[in-house]
């Protein structure tokens, strides 16, 4: 699962550095720098969940960066949703962003919360087997 924070961590870097650096000079905004933020946070915790001795809380970490983003994205991205649906004009293209960076939090923290399910059961089937023996 550290790798996939990792990942997770990467495309959110690269959405927020492309969503400010690909705007134009005049309309740049810091907060299109918002999905790199969640993406250094859940990097550094899918470093840190590289030490094997660190890996669970460290994940426990990122999942929680992650369904921050995923979060304030959808909170954001319903609204301008609402509001395309009634005829008002919104940025498209930061609404875009927002919806992209909500896909990907919620992937990652669907992702995180799979993987924690199969590592607790794995626990009880081993912790059964050492019962038995």
């Amino acid at each position: 699962m550290a790798q996939i924070a990792i990942v997770t961590a990467a495309l959110l870097i690269i959405e927020g550095l492309f969503g400010y650096l690909g705007a134009a000079e005049e309309s740049r905004s810091m907060t299109a720098l918002i999905p790199a933020i969640f993406g250094v946070l859940i990097g550094i915790s899918g470093l840190i969940a590289l030490k094997p001795s660190l890996r669970m809380h460290a994940m426990h970490g990122a999942v929680t960066f992650g369904l921050l983003g995923a979060l304030a994205a959808w909170g954001r991205t319903i609204p301008n949703a609402i509001k395309l649906t009634q005829g008002a004009e919104i940025n498209q293209r930061a609404a875009l962003m927002v919806l992209l960076m909500a896909v990907i939090c919620t992937v990652f923290v669907v992702l995180c919360v799979r993987s924690f399910i199969a590592a607790r059961r794995r626990q009880r089937s081993q912790a059964v087997e050492a019962k038995s023996e």
